[in-house]
C-alpha cells in the first residue's frame, strides 16, 4: 500500500468531530501535551492567535517539552542560513530572520516570539516549506519538477484519488473567493499538495524528540493537509489543532462544527478589509495590465 493511499484511507475514516477547547494558554498547552507531532494551525494575520500559541508553547516547554519548531514561513533551502545565523549570533532572533527570511510578505513580528523561544531553549528551528518558486514549478510542469521518479511512485503522485484532488480544488476555489477560473484549480491544488508533502518530510526527522509545525490551518487539516502525507504510525502520534475565527453573526462554536481537525480553538476575528473585494481588485488590475 502506498503512503498516499494509506493517507486517503485514514482521512476518510476520520469521522470524529473535533474537540473544542477554550482559547486559553493552559488549555492549548494541555492539547499539545502527549503528542510527538503537533500541527498548530493559524489564520496568518490574527495577532490574538499568534499570542495565544506563543504563550501556550512557552508554558508547554517550561513544563519540560523540548520539541523542534518547524515553520511554514521558512523555505526549506534556507536551513543552512538559519544554522549559520545561530552560530554567528546565538540568541539573536532578529539576525536569524534577516538572514533566513525569503518571502517579504510574512509579518515577522508575529513569528519572532517563536524564534526567540526556540533560541532561548536551544530547540531546533526547521525550515519546513516548499519555496514559492518550486511550488510554481510543480503547478506548471507537474510533479516531476520537484519529485524524482522513485518518490512519485512511492507516493502515488500520478494517481492520487479523485476525491482527494477535488477537496483540494474546492479549498483553493473557496480560498480565492471563487474568482479563479476552473481550469486553474488543478495546478494550484497540486502546488498546495506539494507544500503539504514537503512539510511532512521536513518534520519527519524530529518525530522522536517531538516537533511542532507552525502553519496555516489549511496545511494542518487532517483530511487533506500534512497529516495525509504522514505514515500511519506518525499519524497516530500527531494532533491537528485548528485555530479558527468566530463566524460573523454566528454561534460562538459554529465556526468549527464540521472542521477537519482533532482540536479546535475559536478566537475573535482579526480586523481586516474584505479579502474577496481586495482579491477581485487585484485580478481586475492584472487583466488590465495584460491587455
Amino acid at each position: 500500500m502506498t503512503l498516499a493511499i494509506a493517507g486517503l484511507l485514514a482521512a476518510t475514516a476520520l469521522a470524529t468531530p473535533p474537540t473544542e477547547i477554550t482559547p486559553t494558554r493552559a488549555a492549548l498547552a494541555q492539547a499539545m501535551d502527549g503528542h510527538a507531532i503537533v500541527l498548530l494551525g493559524e489564520v496568518h494575520d490574527n495577532a490574538t492567535q499568534h499570542a495565544l500559541r506563543a504563550a501556550a508553547l512557552r508554558q508547554w516547554i517550561a513544563q519540560g517539552a523540548r520539541p523542534a519548531i518547524a515553520f511554514e514561513q521558512f523555505d526549506r533551502e534556507r536551513q543552512p542560513d538559519i544554522d549559520r545565523a545561530r552560530r554567528e549570533r546565538p540568541g539573536d532572533a532578529d539576525y536569524l530572520v534577516a538572514q533566513a527570511a525569503g518571502r517579504g510578505d510574512w509579518d515577522w513580528d508575529a513569528y519572532r516570539p517563536f524564534i526567540a523561544l526556540a533560541l532561548e531553549y536551544d530547540l531546533p528551528i526547521v525550515a519546513a516549506n516548499l519555496s514559492r518558486g518550486d511550488a510554481m514549478r510543480v503547478a506548471i510542469e507537474g510533479w516531476q519538477a520537484v519529485f524524482n521518479a522513485t518518490a512519485r511512485k512511492a507516493l502515488a503522485l500520478n494517481s492520487l484519488p479523485a476525491d482527494f484532488r477535488r477537496k483540494h480544488e474546492d479549498a483553493i476555489a473557496a480560498g480565492h473567493c471563487n474568482l479563479l477560473p476552473h481550469k486553474a484549480l488543478p495546478a494550484q491544488a497540486r502546488a498546495q499538495m506539494a507544500r503539504d508533502l514537503v512539510m511532512a518530510q521536513s518534520i519527519r526527522p524530529y518525530v522522536e524528540r517531538g516537533v511542532v509545525l507552525l502553519a496555516g490551518n489549511g496545511h494542518v487539516r487532517r483530511d487533506v493537509g500534512v497529516p495525509f502525507w504522514l505514515t500511519p504510525g506518525e499519524r497516530k502520534r500527531a494532533v491537528s489543532i485548528g485555530l479558527l475565527e468566530r463566524e460573523i453573526g454566528g454561534d460562538p462554536s459554529s465556526a468549527g462544527s464540521a472542521t477537519p481537525f482533532d482540536v479546535i480553538v475559536i478566537t475573535e476575528r482579526a480586523e481586516r478589509s474584505d479579502p474577496c473585494i481586495d482579491l477581485a481588485k487585484h485580478f481586475k488590475a492584472g487583466r488590465h495590465q495584460g491587455e
